[in-house]
């Protein structure tokens, strides 16, 4: 029987064998090429030193509840109604769970394995009956001299990361999809209201033509004409509240409710709403806060890792091996006899090819991953970059059709006095009041338009998510 005294001994000398061999087998190794891997370093992407619309030199961090801005209580009650029913982010945040539970798994698969059995064992022979009793264990662990069992769990913590990145891109974009309906749904509302006036407007010019026509003042075709524009506005109103119900089923299913059965109340649509200045950072910041940014990034150290991992295992492995147990033939004399067993081994891949082939295509997978991370700051670029464009354009737009709509209201009003003087006919008056509302729907196109590039412009900067540094 072994005394503990001597199991320590033998595995105390069996760690002085495993360091002479590490070092003969690094002396060995130092005449071929390393296995070893330069540090990371972000992958080098173009560099944006400006942009061409005008953007404020301010550090200031977007507020985490951006949407607040435009001060919009029944928005942010939709916000917070999409944040907990839609089944998207659900999924991302599943993703979340299973990315870790994979980590979990391959921090487990690091520690020694210990497997225990007991047993009892009847044997009937020419001498008699006899029982045998046995407990016994078995053992096996990898011992991670080089680094390459950490190398997997490190690549494991990473897929995780970018997993948690991929939620806060997902909780980005549905914030982003939600207002954006809303305010689709806001512009159709008063673009439906207006319809309707124009739709009163044209109305009565056309029943003053079908009283001129009795008269012989005009010609048919004058009425006929008035009636295919009044056709004409008839179905585009009946296209614009096709076009609000549809929205509002894209709204539902952004709030994890089934189509149908969720509408947008008309009286909260016809509230005035701000249109907030957006605080954006400075150029070089917008890498560091995209969130799918970050997740690509995390996912380009993963498969560095993965590479990490893959060239270490040219070197050879090294393992320990321990089984032991005790067996009677009584349960009393069942500890009083016992073995162990202790083996140490060593794996050297010499003349395996897969480990050259397996080192290619994971090369091939950190250059994709790489590859995969510049195209999607090339489209950040992008997104701010077309984004600003056009919401400078159409605040300039905007401009102009608010100078427009101020001229015709001098017009309307001066229509309306010559009216009263006679100077001009009911039928004017109609006319410039219809090309009044027209140039008052165009207003309500900007509007919408400059509020959806503004959210836009929140989700393209990342939203109020602090910066992450992966490094």
């Amino acid at each position: 029987m072994k005394t503990l005294h001597l199991v320590i001994s033998e595995l105390s000398a069996l760690r002085h064998i495993f360091r002479l061999g590490q070092m003969s087998l690094i002396t060995l190794l130092a005449a071929c090429a390393s296995p070893y891997q330069p540090e990371y370093t972000q992958p080098a992407v173009p560099e944006k030193e400006a942009w061409k619309a005008s953007i404020p030199d301010s550090q200031d961090v977007i507020r985490p509840d951006w949407w607040a801005g435009f001060e919009d209580a029944y928005l942010n009650q939709l916000v917070d109604q999409a944040v907990a029913g839609d089944y998207d982010l659900k999924l991302l945040a599943t993703r979340i769970e299973i990315a870790a539970a994979a980590a979990g798994v391959e921090r487990a698969n690091a520690l020694p394995k210990f497997s225990p059995d007991a047993s009892k064992r009847f044997q009937r022979d020419p001498t008699g009956d006899s029982d045998t009793y046995s407990l016994s264990f078995s053992s096996s662990w990898e011992l991670d001299v080089w680094g390459r069992v950490q190398k997997g769990i490190e690549s494991k913590e990473s897929e995780f990361r970018a997993t948690e990145a991929d939620w806060v891109a997902g909780y980005l974009k549905l914030v982003a999809d939600v207002s954006s309906k809303y305010f689709e749904i806001r512009k159709l509302d008063r673009q439906i209201e207006q319809q309707k006036k124009s739709i009163e407007q044209n109305d009565k010019i056309l029943a003053i033509y079908q009283f001129q026509i009795a008269e012989g003042l005009v010609s048919k075709s004058k009425v006929l004409q008035q009636e295919a524009e009044a056709f004409s506005k008839h179905k585009e109103l009946l296209e614009f509240k096709r076009q609000r119900d549809v929205a509002e089923n894209q709204l539902a299913t952004l709030l994890g409710v089934p189509s149908g059965e969720f509408n947008v109340p008309t009286d909260v649509t016809q509230n005035e709403i701000v249109i907030p200045a957006v605080p954006v950072g400075l150029p070089s910041t917008l890498l560091s806060r995209r969130p799918d940014i970050i997740a690509q990034e995390y996912r380009v150290l993963a498969a560095y890792q993965l590479l990490g991992q893959a060239k270490l295992e040219k070197l050879p492995k090294f393992s320990l091996t321990a089984d032991g147990g005790v067996s009677s033939n009584t349960l009393s004399q069942l500890l009083n006899k016992w073995s162990l067993g202790l083996a140490p081994s060593v794996s050297i891949p010499i003349f395996d090819k897969s480990i050259s082939a397996n080192i290619r295509s994971n090369e091939a997978q950190v250059k994709l991953a790489e590859d995969q991370y510049r195209q999607t700051v090339i489209k950040a670029f992008e997104e701010v970059e077309t984004t600003l464009v056009n919401i400078a354009s159409r605040k300039e737009q905007r401009n102009s059709l608010l100078l427009q709509v101020e001229n015709l209201e001098v017009v309307n009003r001066n229509t309306n006095t010559q009216l009263k003087e006679g100077l001009v006919s009911q039928l004017e008056v109609f006319e410039v009041e219809r090309t009044l509302l027209s140039a008052k729907q165009s207003v309500l196109d900007v509007d919408q338009q400059i509020l959806a590039d503004t959210v836009k412009l929140y989700k393209a900067l990342g939203g109020g998510w602090s910066e992450t540094d992966i490094r």
